[in-house]
């Protein structure tokens, strides 16, 4: 996310920039939230271990 945050703040910075996101705010905050879900999904969200793998069942007995 602290990528993605440092490009908002620098197209927000700029005039064009602020013209752009404020016709585009609803698509941004999808995009936003879809690429925060991703990184969750994933399991490289910033501050969270990744989920250990777990071997599955393949169905026969030992």
């Amino acid at each position: 996310m602290g990528r993605l945050a440092t490009l908002l703040g620098g197209l927000l910075l700029s005039r064009g920039g602020r013209r752009m996101a404020g016709r585009h705010a609803g698509k941004l905050a999808l995009a936003t939230l879809a690429f925060q879900l991703w990184q969750q999904r994933r399991g490289t969200a910033p501050g969270r271990p990744r989920p250990a793998s777990r071997s599955r069942w393949s169905g026969r007995r030992p």
